[in-house]
């Protein structure tokens, strides 16, 4: 069959799920599960694949959507359930009030800052989810943090689990990490400076909300693209996001506490001491602050102490992990799980921990969790959905229909398109380290057919796919699940698909143009 056919054919579950979600805003468990049988059908008729085979790759896509995917959502709003049933959560508030009231400086710390450094060191939904609940319990309107959280989360994901995404690319690629690292970096550098006056805009709902803000918000961007870059170049792909977005929390706040204090001295010189701040009203102790936050304290140490930076217990916890075979047909490979080194225990583990530290009962935290699985029965539709759709996608060889017919459509315009296609990858997957695995050899392959450098597409690759990680329904589903939203994914895609198509956009410009720089070939 023509290959300009197959790439129609094979696009039509993809606009399917945009259509459906975004356009006539269908529920989600519906429409993927709708979209998965589909995607069967397809696979099966037009690309020959065996029933065993597409059956058995759609049950590798929900045993992979539930462990880890599932045990995340669950984990991080079990964290943030059972603050909620502990008051712990009026006590965080407490503090980033003492901070900052200002909501604007709060999304930069905590949808910005702290959830690009649960990126770093975790993925898998836990900068979104997190971030969005916290931020929910602060008063902000649940659509609103859903949104928000979902577009900082993308720059992040870049060297999102400590490198894993650009990794995996230097793996299936065969290109030097470190100076793919350096180029992914380049290439999101004007991204992450611009995200941040995005995220302070959206707040408001205004141009006019950078007003009393401009420096703070420039800051916290430069801060994270500076080391960012610095990192990626000299030290590889593990730590640019962990330092990145450390150094961009830290800049934040120390500038928030300075800017705060200002406020404080006005209002007490214009107003006396009864028109203090909040904060000065609510004192907080040292250790009601640290049993506050102590799930995520633990969770930070767990996950850094778990992480490739401490390889003696990485590697003895990796061991604790299985090879199952669960798809049927060519090029099968054992799926694999691991059952302790993995964010969603992680979480629990720090939870439960800090559960009885502040001596709460078991039968407490156990009906809180039964809650919080209960409530989140819808999204484990969505989400196994949404996974086994990839999956079939990737075996039968429908991705890489659609890869073969962007080349091919575009020629020597290719570069422009090339972060579509990664984009394209983290929307079907919910994953950039997917993205790069589905389409980073391809992009490699059509970069040298071109005379282009391949390392610079396939920087692309990577970079395009932080874009589709906010319209993603996986990323999505995350995000309505943690807010409270099941049933609003529509809603959601379609405020997030017009800021992904404007970052494609200036990032196809990007790629094209800066072929040509110098800096490629440093």
């Amino acid at each position: 069959m023509n290959e300009y056919v197959l790439f129609a054919i094979a696009i039509i579950p993809i606009m399917w799920l945009i259509v459906s979600l975004g356009v006539m805003k269908l529920p989600a468990h519906k429409t993927c599960l709708f979209t998965a049988v589909l995607t069967v059908v397809i696979a099966i008729i037009f690309w020959k694949m065996p029933f065993i085979s597409a059956a058995t790759a759609s049950l590798e896509g929900m045993a992979i959507a539930f462990w880890p995917i599932l045990l995340v959502i669950v984990a991080a709003l079990f964290t943030y359930n059972l603050a909620v049933e502990t008051k712990s959560m009026d006590t965080m508030k407490n503090m980033l009030s003492s901070i900052t009231t200002d909501n604007r400086i709060q999304v930069l710390i905590l949808a910005w800052g702290f959830g690009g450094f649960l990126e770093a060191v975790a993925g898998f939904g836990t900068a979104v989810a997190i971030p969005a609940s916290i931020l929910i319990s602060f008063g902000f309107n649940p659509v609103f943090a859903a949104i928000i959280c979902l577009i900082a989360n993308t720059v992040p994901t870049a060297f999102g689990a400590i490198g894993l995404p650009v990794t995996t690319l230097a793996a299936v690629t065969g290109l030097d990490v470190m100076h793919l690292s350096y180029l992914i970096s380049i290439q999101l550098s004007i991204f992450i400076v611009i995200i941040p006056f995005v995220l302070v805009i959206l707040t408001r709902k205004s141009f006019k909300a950078v007003k009393g803000v401009f420096l703070i918000t420039l800051v916290s961007g430069l801060a994270f693209a500076i080391p960012q870059i610095f990192i990626s170049k000299y030290l590889g792909a593990e730590l640019p996001s962990l330092i990145g977005s450390l150094c961009s929390m830290l800049c934040t706040i120390i500038m928030a506490k300075s800017m705060n204090k200002k406020e404080v001295v006005e209002l007490e010189t214009t107003e006396g001491l009864e028109g203090n701040s909040t904060a000065a009203k609510t004192k907080i102790s040292t250790k009601e602050g640290i049993l506050a936050w102590l799930p995520y304290i633990l969770l930070c140490v767990f996950i850094l102490v778990a992480s490739p930076l401490c390889p003696p217990i990485n590697e003895t916890l990796a061991k604790v992990s299985s090879k199952i075979n669960i798809y049927i047909g060519e090029g099968s490979k054992p799926s694999s799980f691991i059952w302790i080194n993995t964010p969603g225990v992680m979480i629990i583990l720090a939870t439960v921990i800090s559960g009885l530290v502040q001596k709460v009962k078991l039968s407490v935290m156990l009906n809180v969790f039964t809650r919080t699985v209960i409530q989140l029965k819808k999204s484990f539709v969505t989400i196994m959905s949404i996974v086994a759709i990839s999956k079939v996608m990737a075996h039968s060889g429908m991705t890489s229909s659609i890869s073969f017919g962007l080349c091919a459509l575009t020629g020597s315009y290719y570069p422009v398109i090339a972060p579509l296609l990664g984009a394209i990858g983290t929307f079907v997957t919910g994953s950039d380290t997917s993205a790069n695995v589905l389409f980073g050899g391809l992009q490699a392959e059509a970069a040298k057919s071109l005379g282009i450098d391949p390392y610079w597409i396939a920087a692309a690759n990577t970079a395009g796919a932080t874009a589709g990680k906010m319209i993603s329904p996986q990323s999505i589903a995350i995000a309505t699940s943690a807010t409270g939203l099941i049933g609003s994914e529509g809603k959601i895609l379609s405020s997030t698909l017009k800021f992904c198509l404007v970052y494609v956009l200036i990032l196809g410009i990007v790629v094209y143009f800066g072929r040509f720089a110098p800096f490629i070939g440093i």
